[in-house]
């Protein structure tokens, strides 16, 4: 389990019971597919008081043809959110999506890099609230008045540089899909940053959409040789996957370091190496 004062993950019970305990909870609904927001899923049904978050204006910058495609926000963009959304010191910020991970490990990425204090993903998501009993409303919370003062960096990052020398040197993981990691000649842009090794983000979920055990998890990232001192780095295709396999090593105990710009970023310069194939490429 993490050794921070908190646990980053919440199950739907937990949930319940926190809310029900009066507790200051600000609820996240973060929804999105490969391009755009899914609004109109959120205003079908979200959990009570809950804010619509949208991804690329409030957790991720202006992209560029040299950033990635979700480049981190600026200081000015997520202290605008966090103050919408009505973050106080003392409040415990939970987020979720539908159902897959990454939409909202990204959000408890940016939160957390961001020092807000007390950030919790929503095991499960919507289905598992749902599934929990838990009550869904269409009425949207009105803007609120967070007093919290973000502190960006409070989570370690790496550039192009630090992760090309990650994964000649430590360890550099790729959380995009297998068949992206190992690339195909007819079709360009697939393939790995050489010597990182593919542990796909879905290899942290189980059959139901729920995080697996601890044990699984750590045997999971010890068998890549995940160690715990071995600089560690995460990538994906755009800096949101990976964020759920560093949401599972910080509660496990073990740092990593986001590479925001990933893939993207990485091939779009042409002359940057590209491996193909079975891992280590």
């Amino acid at each position: 389990m993490t050794t921070d004062r908190t646990d980053p993950v919440v199950s739907a019970t937990a949930l319940r019971a926190l809310l029900d305990s009066g507790a200051d909870v600000v609820l996240l609904d973060i929804r999105r597919d490969a391009e755009r927001g899914l609004r109109h899923e959120y205003e079908a049904g979200h959990l009570p008081g809950a804010h619509y978050v949208e991804h690329s204006t409030q957790l991720a910058g202006v992209r560029t043809p040299e950033s990635g495609k979700n480049p981190l926000p600026t200081d000015d963009q997520i202290q605008a959110a966090v103050t919408g959304w009505g973050i106080h010191p003392s409040s415990t910020v939970v987020v979720y999506t539908r159902g897959a991970a990454p939409p909202a490990t990204r959000a408890w990425w940016v939160l957390t890099w961001a020092g807000v204090p007390d950030v919790r993903y929503l095991d499960g998501g919507l289905d598992a609230w749902t599934a929990a009993g838990g009550e869904l409303t269409t009425d949207e919370p009105a803007p609120g008045g967070g007093t919290f003062q973000v502190r960006t960096g409070s989570l370690p990052t790496i550039d192009t540089d630090e992760a090309g020398a990650l994964a000649r040197s430590g360890l550099l993981l790729d959380a995009r899909p297998s068949e992206a990691y190992l690339g195909d000649a007819e079709q360009p842009g697939q393939g790995h940053i050489p010597g990182a090794l593919s542990v796909p983000y879905s290899d942290n979920l189980d059959e139901d959409g729920l995080l697996r055990d601890d044990e699984s998890l750590r045997a999971l990232y010890v068998g890549h040789g995940v160690d715990g001192v071995t600089p560690l780095g995460l990538y994906c295709g755009g800096g949101v996957g990976a964020t759920t396999g560093i949401l599972v090593l910080h509660r496990l105990g073990i740092p990593a370091a986001l590479y925001p710009g990933s893939w993207t970023q990485w091939s779009a310069d042409p002359t940057r190496p590209v491996a193909t194939g079975t891992e280590p490429g």
